[in-house]
């Protein structure tokens, strides 16, 4: 039995706009699990003749947790590293950037003159050669070019398929494609942004970084892909179907039927090789494989059961009608 789509939209519209506010509210009020690119940070690197940079490396994390503000702790992560074939050791502290910045200000310096006291005291040469304060001005500046880079990318994408899906058919303007992208493309965004951030929450190890920026744009370039290839087989089967007089329902279920099998197998195959990587790849990446992951269940989800939907919703009303091209005739002349 061959899937019907658009007899069943408003189940598929239905789970998506759940699964988006619930996304909405996660992004809005819960908390933001923030590798320290994203956070107010400092990073400190200290040179030492011996040191036990295990020991030190706990010592410090133990540290980091009893520095509190109004009980709350205010170290969101810290990371120490030794500089490979050097007696040198680089710490990065992100802070908790909802903390008034005055407060802020000392309580950095605070866990500055504790992380020295504890590697004195683990080795009497250790001496501070550079320290680095990074404030609020950088993550904005992370945050805005993120959020611009997301915006020109969806402008271009949709630019692009409003001008390869004109000359369709009568009535059914190319603009209708590109505006379901929009909002096919939003809606991959915001939900594998919601289910990584409601992962995160409980597994602490999947930040909200840089990585996690990359494969939101990741997710974008996938996605379209996807629903370009539904739109392409609904726009040569409305130029062929709209000769025979067809209802735009049973052209549009015809090419999802035809595109399903091609859509589940790239993605099955897209999610093997992130899966094996989530599990067997370098710990450094697994949260930006984690966002491909959802992203790939989501765009697969919307490309099939979201964009063809939309399109059959905006134009259903409309009389399916082969586009007319005016035909230059050389006969015609300009008067002077």
């Amino acid at each position: 039995m061959k899937l019907n789509v658009i007899k069943n939209r408003f189940i598929y519209l239905s789970i998506s706009g759940m699964l988006f506010i619930a996304s909405l509210i996660i992004m809005i009020f819960w908390n933001l699990n923030l590798w320290i690119d994203m956070t107010w940070w400092t990073s400190s690197e200290y040179t030492y003749s011996k040191l036990d940079i295990e020991k030190v490396k706990t010592e410090i994390n133990n540290s980091s947790k009893e520095l509190k503000y109004n009980e709350k702790e205010v170290i969101n992560s810290t990371n120490a590293y030794k500089i490979s074939g050097q007696n040198s050791l680089t710490i990065v502290v992100g802070f908790d950037s909802s903390i008034d910045e005055k407060k802020l200000s000392e309580l950095k310096e605070d866990f500055r003159n504790k992380t020295l006291k504890i590697l004195e005291n683990n080795d009497s040469t250790v001496r501070e050669s550079s320290y680095t304060n990074i404030w609020k001005s950088f993550w904005d500046y992370i945050k805005d070019t993120a959020v611009i880079t997301l915006i020109i990318a969806i402008i271009c994408i949709t630019l692009y398929v409003a001008w390869t899906f004109s000359w369709v058919v009568s009535w059914i303007s190319s603009y209708s494609f590109a505006a379901i992208v929009v909002i096919t493309l939003f809606h991959d965004v915001l939900i594998s942004s919601g289910l990584y951030i409601f992962a995160s929450n409980f597994f602490p190890e999947f930040k909200i970084d840089t990585f996690f920026i990359t494969a939101l744009l990741t997710i974008l370039g996938y996605s379209i892909n996807d629903t370009i290839v539904i739109f392409d087989r609904i726009r040569s089967n409305l130029q062929e179907w709209a000769r025979k007089k067809e209802k735009l329902n049973t052209v549009i279920n015809k090419s999802i039927w035809e595109t399903l099998r091609r859509s589940i197998f790239t993605s099955l195959t897209l999610l093997f090789v992130l899966t094996t990587t989530f599990f067997w790849g370098p710990g450094s990446i697994s949260g930006f494989v984690l966002v491909m992951i959802f992203g790939t269940l989501v765009g697969t989800y919307s490309s099939i059961f979201i964009a063809s939907p939309l399109l059959y919703e905006m134009n259903k009303n409309k009389k399916l009608e082969i586009l007319k091209k005016k035909v230059y005739n050389p006969e015609d002349k300009i008067v002077v």
